[in-house]
């Protein structure tokens, strides 16, 4: 048997599991290797340093994998904002049939990804977001709770009560975001009315993820406490891994007052990227969600989406059939 969702359906994909965009992490290697084991991979567009960087790793993920895979755009503040709309054309002149986008308002970009034929799904934190995302015309909403790793918003609502408050307002269909990880989660997914599920950290934690071992290793070892939330100060909150560094940028919050300057230096981009090259655990900031406390092993990703698929189709066709009755056989 096979899940088949609005999901499965629209984007020409075997199983209702996406990989959600990773800075750092989303490469062709890994996008491929979810592609090829029936879910959809996305590519992080901004990990590649310039426009044409990402047209040529496009090009060398169709090189790996015959199956849909999509690019994730996240569009956040910068002082020196990446040239967006050279990335958009990059994508559509790539042929891109799918995009994720996350992050600023996305409006003039899913216009041109919408003219150009392409599927949109945006990710949105909180119900009213995703109201004022359904007006841009996007086709799914991907709906983050706060167990998600990186942004989870400012409203500190889980996904047990924001799943449930999407399926009965949004008029769009949705997935479900941050805190999947296993059969249970996907089944529940399904159960409180998304049409599939997008896994950033679970992910990670692969064989063909291109992160150093050392930091597989970690997540492995690490629970469901094993995450800081950064910037609630600023009110720009980030979830990120509890390490000797984020530890540190939450005490300095803690004395209050604290500016982004204040922290800058310990918060680099470049410090969060040698993390996952070199294996130092503690060299900087680097995003995980609390599904960590779910992740006990390092699977390949075809290994992960066949069990959690299979599992998820017992626990619907099993243990919950199992329990509807007829009120004559009571």
């Amino acid at each position: 048997m096979v899940l088949i969702t609005k999901l499965t359906r629209a984007l020409g994909i075997e199983h209702p599991i996406i990989q959600g965009g990773m800075q750092w992490v989303g490469t062709a290697d890994l996008a491929a290797a979810v592609s090829n084991a029936g879910a959809l991979g996305m590519i992080t567009a901004l990990t590649q340093p310039t426009p044409e960087a990402l047209r040529k790793e496009i090009a060398r993920c169709r090189t790996l994998t015959k199956k849909p895979f999509g690019v994730n755009l996240t569009i956040l503040p910068a002082i020196t904002p990446p040239p967006y709309a050279d990335y958009v054309t990059a994508i559509i002149e790539s042929g891109i049939k799918v995009v994720e986008t996350a992050g600023n308002n996305p409006g003039p970009h899913v216009k041109r990804f919408k003219e150009a034929g392409i599927i949109v799904i945006h990710k949105c934190t909180a119900i009213r977001h995703a109201l004022s995302s359904q007006k841009l015309g996007v086709d799914f909403l991907s709906i983050d709770g706060f167990e998600c790793a990186g942004h989870p918003g400012e409203d500190d609502v889980p996904n047990l009560v924001l799943l449930a408050k999407a399926a009965k307002t949004l008029t769009i269909p949705f997935v479900a975001s941050g805190g999947i990880g296993d059969a249970r989660g996907l089944a529940a997914a399904l159960a409180l009315g998304a049409e599939g599920v997008n896994m950033g950290t679970r992910f990670m934690c692969t064989v063909e993820s291109p992160i150093h071992p050392a930091i597989k290793t970690k997540i492995v070892e690490a629970d469901e406490r094993s995450t800081a939330l950064m910037f609630r100060t600023l009110h720009n909150t980030a979830r990120v891994f509890k390490n000797k560094v984020s530890q540190e940028v939450v005490a300095i919050e803690k004395r209050g007052g604290a500016k982004f300057e204040d922290v800058k230096h310990l918060v680099a981009g470049e410090r969060g990227r040698k993390v996952f090259v070199d294996g130092d655990a503690d060299h900087g900031v680097w995003t995980a969600g609390t599904v960590m406390g779910l992740i006990d092993d390092i699977p390949t990703c075809h290994a992960l989406v066949s069990r959690m698929v299979s599992g998820a189709e017992d626990i619907i066709t099993k243990r919950l059939a199992s329990m509807v009755v007829s009120k004559a056989k009571l």
